[in-house]
């Protein structure tokens, strides 16, 4: 119960790895509100993870929404302790075929949306003498697919702002650190599998990606979970300004082999 007394903001809780994120945290104890402007998939959420948890349909791209999320929290569970930042989209494209509306929707949801959160929740947190702020990365914020040009340079950019507010709130005893998952099996990912699977099957789809994962497989959210809760925990305070793969050593691997 590691959470337990703690307040907690997930956006884009309502699924994938947010989700899991949610439900680690409720199951830790904490008051957990989830945050997204999918009202459906925010009262399916909070109906079946049950218990502590609550829902804020809002937009992290706008910032009355992302103010009033952060109001609902004070008000429902009296402040605001940790900030789990998991509303994400991918979308595929190099910079000539991808349009400016798509690279605006790119980075408002993965970038701004981070930026916003946290300038609503760290007030709070500074009521409280300190804080926890987690974002959902990627690695792809240090290696790229082709195509993907977008999608890249917002998940750089999460980790070079975790830095940033990770030196501006460090003297508060605020931590903020990004978490950098490879393949995790999504709606987001099954969403991709359907675009690229050809004569496959989705799963058949999922499985080839999970080959390129030394481990042999792609990741569940629930494992992501368990390293954004750490991170957000009272046994991560000396961490700040850090971004952790959880990557099935995809990182770790070339892509030169020896002959055989």
């Amino acid at each position: 119960m590691e959470f337990e007394g703690k307040s907690i903001i997930v956006t884009g809780g309502s699924l994938g790895m947010g989700r899991a994120c949610a439900e680690r945290f409720v199951k830790g104890g904490g008051q957990v509100l989830i945050v997204s402007n999918d009202s459906d998939s925010v009262e399916r959420a909070v109906a079946e993870i049950g218990g502590t948890a609550s829902g804020f349909v809002g937009d992290v791209r706008n910032g009355a929404d992302m103010e009033r999320a952060a109001a609902a929290a004070v008000s429902r569970h009296g402040g605001i302790d940790i900030l789990a930042c998991c509303a994400g989209i991918q979308r595929y494209g190099t910079v000539v075929d991808t349009s400016e509306n798509v690279w605006d929707d790119v980075f408002d949801i993965n970038l701004k949306g981070v930026y916003l959160a946290s300038k609503y929740a760290i007030p709070e947190m500074r009521k409280r003498g300190a804080g926890a702020i987690v974002a959902i990365s990627s690695v792809q914020s240090y290696a790229s697919q082709a195509g993907v040009a977008a999608y890249t340079a917002s998940k750089g950019a999460i980790n070079a702002l975790v830095r940033a507010m990770a030196l501006d709130h460090a003297a508060e005893s605020i931590t903020v650190n990004a978490v950098c998952p490879a393949s995790i099996d999504t709606p987001m990912l099954r969403w991709a599998a359907d675009l690229y699977k050809g004569d496959m099957s989705q799963e058949e789809m999922i499985a080839q990606w999970g080959k390129g994962h030394p481990i042999g497989r792609v990741g569940k959210p629930e494992e992501v979970a368990e390293l954004v809760a750490f991170l957000a925990s009272d046994k991560a305070r000396f961490i700040t300004g850090a971004d952790f793969k959880i990557d099935g050593g995809a990182m770790a691997k070339l892509g030169i082999v020896l002959p055989d």
